[in-house]
């Protein structure tokens, strides 16, 4: 049997107890390096060469950090040369297990944290080859209203999908919270719906395995009794298999509705259909799913109440949420924070970055008004910045005349007893808008005007 153990700090990883063997002897194996089995069925697509190399490929791509053996994503390609023959070997014969996963907490966008399962290189690639040779299978079967973790589908579509059935009627939501629903995947519900074009294949049993690889928490291995551990690339495959009953029973009632993973709602035209499709949804999530609601959470709620993925549908328009916008607001904070010391080119680098990544998914609101504030109070950020790095008054009157400013402001201005906040707003014609986005600052209207593509 395959375990995993944990190195210990200055010592190299430490591998699966039949891979220290390859060749024979102890660990088993021909003496050529290759498995006696070949493998066959669904397992055999998994392992062959080609499928695993693209699955190395695209870890790789994703990059992260490694797993409870400490083995990094650049140490891999040399560990993986050293062990495979032996892991191959007991893959085949059904008699690997993999290493649990490494939890550790996220924030959440909200507030609070969320828990992360960090499963080991190997593990990682093993499900990535695991994947893609299922969710072909699976997808094309999945409705048309699934929008996570599947190919050219994304957020944006359920947003817009959820924005269309408003503009038809629809102004009622049914708005279901699945209370931690990643951990509370019960197993023997989903390795049944896996088992329909699993049944009899070796590959059922490895992905049982995972599901019941267990988890390390600070340092002691707990069991996984229940519950998809989020982190691993084929979580959310075996997520919307899970719901895609759900899914086509919505679908079987003739309910408008988009979900993405475990976020979805149901517009309908009436309270009372609301409160309707609200009791049924929720017995059969209940019972035939074994699924746990948040009470308080789920609500019938009139669709402008709605914040469904980061946006909200008011007066007709797709609209940031106010929380995102203030999470937004704070990371921009402390990005142009006057204590924050690094050089004015790496901080408007970092601005950049986070901007043009925050706006290639909030850019789909179709509200302008949220942007010329922000751009000028972010404006006034990066000049109170500036006036900070430039310390001494003697710099400041040296800079600000360097910017064209009239000796005799230049002077008043660099010898100010105010604060930096009130000296930045003074500065506005000295380190105009032009000024500031040719040294690098991005302007967040223009920005959101070039995400039109995405509306």
């Amino acid at each position: 049997m395959v375990k995993a153990r944990t190195s210990k700090p200055g010592r190299e990883p430490s591998a699966p107890a039949s891979a220290l063997n390859p060749t024979g002897g102890a660990g088993g194996g021909n003496t050529d390096g290759t498995s006696a089995r070949q493998p066959t069925g669904f397992l055999g697509q998994v392992l062959d060469s080609e499928n695993l190399n693209r699955a190395w490929r695209r870890v790789k791509a994703n990059g992260g950090a490694p797993g409870i053996d400490g083995v990094r994503i650049e140490d891999f390609p040399g560990w993986m040369r050293e062990h495979w023959p032996a892991i191959q070997e007991v893959l085949v014969m059904g008699t690997y297990h993999p290493s649990p996963v490494r939890r550790v907490e996220i924030p959440k966008p909200t507030g609070g944290t969320r828990p992360l399962g960090i499963p080991t290189v190997i593990d990682r690639v093993i499900q990535q080859a695991i994947l893609q040779v299922l969710g072909p299978m699976w997808d094309p079967e999945f409705s048309e209203s699934s929008f996570g973790f599947r190919p050219r589908r994304n957020a944006h579509g359920a947003v817009k999908q959820v924005h269309g059935f408003i503009r038809e009627g629809y102004r009622w939501a049914v708005d279901i919270d699945l209370s931690k629903f990643f951990d509370t995947v019960g197993h023997r519900k989903l390795m049944g719906l896996l088992a329909r074009k699993l049944s009899g294949e070796s590959l059922l049993g490895l992905i049982s395995r995972y599901l019941r690889a267990g988890v390390e928490i600070d340092g002691v291995i707990e069991p996984t009794t229940e519950g998809v551990p989020q982190g691993g690339p084929l979580s959310p495959l075996l997520a919307n298999i899970m719901l895609d009953e759900l899914d086509k029973e919505l679908e079987r009632r003739g309910h408008r509705f988009a979900r993405y993973a475990d976020d979805f709602v149901v517009l309908v035209k009436s309270p009372k259909a609301a409160e309707r499709v609200m009791q049924a949804t929720t017995r059969m999530l209940e019972r035939r799913l074994k699924l746990r609601i948040n009470q308080e959470k789920s609500q019938v709620r009139p669709v402008r109440e709605v914040e469904f993925l980061g946006f909200a549908f008011r007066s007709g328009k797709i609209r940031i949420t106010e929380q995102a916008l203030r999470t937004f607001k704070q990371r921009l904070k402390r990005l142009s924070g006057r204590h924050w010391f690094v050089s004015m080119e790496e901080r408007l680098a970092k601005l950049r970055l986070f901007v043009r990544g925050w706006m290639n998914y909030y850019g789909l609101s179709q509200v302008y008004s949220d942007w010329p504030g922000l751009d000028t109070w972010l404006r006034r950020r990066l000049r109170m910045c500036y006036w900070v790095m430039w310390k001494r008054p003697r710099t400041r009157i040296r800079n600000l005349l360097d910017l064209q400013v009239p000796i005799r402001h230049a002077v008043g201005i660099g010898r100010s007893s105010l604060g930096p906040w009130k000296c930045a707003r003074l500065l506005g014609f000295a380190m105009s808008k032009n000024w500031l986005e040719s040294q690098g600052l991005v302007c967040l209207a223009d920005e959101w005007w070039s995400c039109a593509s995405l509306r």
